[in-house]
C-alpha cells in the first residue's frame, strides 16, 4: 500500500492568504514531491493556516497533524519553516514517535537532518538580526536618521490622501441630498452604478464604498474653495453630480 499524504500551507498575513500566491508556490512544491515519490491520489488532505511562523497554537496544523496520525499518513509541507521558525516547535514535532514528517524540497532528509537544519537556521536568523542591529547602531552614531518611510513613499502617499480627498468633494453634491434623505448606502451605491459612475478603478460602486466617501468628505472642511478643487477630470463628473437623483430616474427599465 502507498503512503498517504496530508498537506500543510501556511502564509502569514491576510492579504498573502487572498493573494494566493505563497500558496501556490507551496501546492507546487508538494505537488512536485507527490508526481516524482507518491501518486497523485496519495495526497488525501490539505490544511492550510493564515497566521505567523511565530505563532505555535494554529489550528489547521493542530487538525493535519491529528489526521495525520490518525490515517496513518505523513505530514508533509513545503518547507520547514511553513511548520515553525522556532526550532524548539520543530523538535518537538520530530520527537513524536506516532507523526511521520517529509519537506518537499528536501525529500531524502530523515528528521534528525532536518531538526539539525532548523538549528542552523535559527542560528543564521540571530546572527543576521545582530548584524543588522550592529550596523543600523553604527549608522545612527554616524548621524544618520533612523526609520521613517521614504520621501518618495510620503509624497506618494499624501498623493493618494489627496486624490481620494478630491474624488469624495467632486461627489459630494449628489450623495449629500441623499444622506439628508436617509437613503441607505447600498441605494445610494445603486443610484451611482445606474447613472454610470465609477470608481477610481472602473468598479460599480458598493454600500461599503459609497460609506467610506460619505465619511470622507463629511470629515473635510466643505467650503466653496475645497468644492472646485478637482482637476480636469473630476470636474467634468463634478458639472455632472449637482442635481440629486430621485428614485424615479433610476427605476430599472422593464425587461
Amino acid at each position: 500500500m502507498n503512503e498517504k499524504y496530508i498537506a500543510y500551507l501556511r502564509v502569514s498575513t491576510k492579504e498573502q492568504g487572498r493573494s494566493g500566491l505563497g500558496l501556490e508556490a507551496q501546492k507546487r512544491d508538494i505537488n512536485l514531491f507527490i508526481s516524482n515519490y507518491a501518486s497523485e491520489d496519495d495526497l488525501i488532505e490539505t490544511h492550510k493556516d493564515i497566521v505567523s511562523g511565530s505563532n505555535s497554537s494554529r489550528q489547521a496544523l493542530t487538525e493535519a497533524i491529528t489526521r495525520a496520525k490518525q490515517l496513518n499518513a505523513t505530514l508533509i509541507v513545503s518547507k520547514l519553516d511553513r511548520l515553525s521558525r522556532k526550532v524548539s516547535f520543530v523538535a518537538s514535532l520530530m520527537e513524536d514517535k506516532l507523526l511521520k514528517l517529509k519537506v518537499a524540497s528536501m525529500p531524502h532528509a530523515d528528521k534528525f537532518q532536518l531538526h539539525i537544519y532548523a538549528a542552523l537556521a535559527e542560528q543564521e536568523r540571530d546572527f543576521i538580526s545582530v548584524r543588522t542591529k550592529a550596523a543600523l547602531q553604527e549608522k545612527k552614531a554616524q548621524g544618520a536618521i533612523l526609520g521613517g518611510l521614504r520621501d518618495k513613499t510620503n509624497a506618494r502617499n499624501r498623493k493618494k490622501i489627496e486624490d481620494a480627498n478630491k474624488r469624495a468633494l467632486s461627489l459630494a453634491p449628489i450623495l449629500t441630498p441623499m444622506v439628508y434623505a436617509k437613503l441607505s448606502y447600498r441605494e445610494m451605491a445603486r443610484r451611482l452604478n445606474h447613472i454610470g459612475f465609477k470608481t477610481e478603478q472602473q468598479n460599480e460602486y458598493s454600500a461599503q464604498t459609497v460609506r467610506n466617501i460619505v465619511r470622507r468628505y463629511q470629515s473635510l472642511d466643505m467650503n466653496q474653495s475645497q468644492l472646485h478643487l478637482s482637476g480636469s477630470n473630476n470636474r467634468t463628473q463634478s458639472n455632472l453630480t449637482f442635481a440629486y437623483v430621485p428614485e424615479a430616474a433610476v427605476q430599472k427599465q422593464p425587461s
